[in-house]
């Protein structure tokens, strides 16, 4: 059930006025306590967080904000879904397990992933995260084939570790001199052409792993051609290399299958999971492989997280994969048909020179004439009330499975109104 803001004069409406008030002015001004304390990569976009319901943000003033970015996938069932915040407030378990200690709900986790993951996946590793999902995958690939060269896509994202960022974008070196060596990296368009080129790297047989996304979300929902996904299953098969594959974002529904594997019958030696997982109650992930890998490397991987798979983000990641069984294929239906909905509107827009929508589900991508007019649009719709993402020259749009029509309607009138 949607959450109403508090009305005027509740102590939730006076803590909104107080919050705004601390980003907009006085001794201690939220922009500059951020700027001076907190860490992070450029400048903070100008919302102030104050609460979230269904497919939007609240900020501290009690404005709402359309939410077509669920936290970059993670929120893929709205925010405020009811069984997942009755599982984060009704546990009642322990603080915290050690890593050598039995677990029920652990083994229970473990073995739901194992049933709905594709083809032989079985084996979960725990982790708090989609970075450390891949380092995971990273290590569990050289234990396997004692080999240590990998193969990736060109600006795709993997995470923000030394390893996930040796896979990750080309222009990572210029400022890491010493991320691993021996990755290597195929550029878009994935098709027959691309394929050449992995099996020119594959046949020497010192690759590791080829790891990509399904539908690569960063590169503004790129789907790759079905020959490629297959031709390079069929190639890491013929020379020895695991297939990784990095749903961490394209998990859990996002492109109209629970994972986006399924669009291309893909059955991966390893996958990467995170995000939607929780649906944005606790940091949780996993590297599910094979059993007969999980046996050979046993005594060589030791993926230790001190907080992974904490007892309070199991018990809502329960939750969330029973909810996502229970509603599965009203929920997939919901996604197709809103994938389809996006992708009609935006090809209709009239964009300022060439676009091109793309994407599957609500995994949605535009890609526009320059890094400039992407940014504009993006800083225009934040002032609207709507969320999108605005990198380089591509605008992403991931809205909730469950998004409505009149919010998706809503949205994208906003969104055409920028251009």
């Amino acid at each position: 059930m949607p959450r109403a803001a508090a009305p005027t004069g509740t102590s939730a409406s006076r803590s909104f006025a107080s919050e705004h008030a601390v980003a907009t002015g006085g001794p201690m001004n939220l922009r500059e306590l951020d700027s001076r304390y907190f860490g992070r990569h450029g400048e903070a976009k100008d919302v102030v967080v104050g609460d979230s319901a269904d497919s939007q943000l609240i900020d501290a003033r009690g404005r709402r904000y359309i939410d077509f970015m669920m936290g970059w996938c993670v929120g893929n069932l709205g925010w405020g879904n009811t069984e997942l915040r009755a599982a984060a407030r009704s546990f009642d378990g322990p603080d915290y397990v050690h890593p050598d200690y039995l677990y029920r709900p652990w083994a229970q986790l473990a073995e739901m992933l194992a049933g709905i993951t594709p083809g032989k996946l079985a084996v979960s590793y725990r982790t708090t995260g989609g970075t450390e999902s891949v380092e995971g995958a990273l290590q569990i690939a050289m234990a396997y084939t004692g080999r240590g060269a990998f193969v990736s896509i060109d600006d795709a994202y993997h995470g923000n570790s030394i390893g996930t960022m040796s896979i990750g974008a080309s222009d990572h070196r210029e400022t890491f001199k010493n991320l691993l060596r021996n990755c290597h990296r195929i550029a878009p368009p994935l098709d027959l052409k691309a394929l050449g080129k992995l099996e020119t790297l594959l046949k020497k047989r010192n690759v590791a792993a080829f790891i990509m996304e399904p539908i690569i979300c960063n590169l503004g929902a790129l789907v790759p051609e079905t020959d490629f996904m297959r031709g390079a299953r069929a190639l890491c098969s013929r020379y020895g290399t695991l297939f990784i594959a990095d749903e961490v974002a394209t998990g859990f529904g996002r492109t109209g299958k629970l994972f986006a594997c399924e669009h291309f019958d893909l059955d991966p030696d390893v996958m990467c999971i995170s995000k939607a997982i929780t649906g944005g109650y606790g940091g949780l992930g996993a590297v599910i492989t094979t059993p007969k890998i999980a046996k050979a490397v046993k005594k060589d991987v030791n993926l230790y997280s001190t907080y992974g798979w904490h007892p309070l983000a199991v018990a809502v990641a329960l939750a969330n994969l029973r909810y996502l069984k229970r509603h599965r294929t009203r929920l997939l239906k919901n996604t197709t048909a809103m994938g389809d909905y996006f992708l009609g509107r935006l090809g209709s827009m009239a964009f300022k020179g060439r676009a091109t929508a793309r994407g599957k589900g609500v995994a949605i991508g535009v890609e526009v004439q320059s890094e400039r007019y992407a940014t504009k649009i993006g800083d225009a719709c934040r002032k609207r009330g709507l969320l999108v993402s605005a990198e380089e020259n591509l605008l992403m749009l991931f809205p909730a499975l469950n998004v409505t029509g009149p919010i998706a309607q809503r949205g994208l009138d906003i969104f055409e109104e920028c251009l």
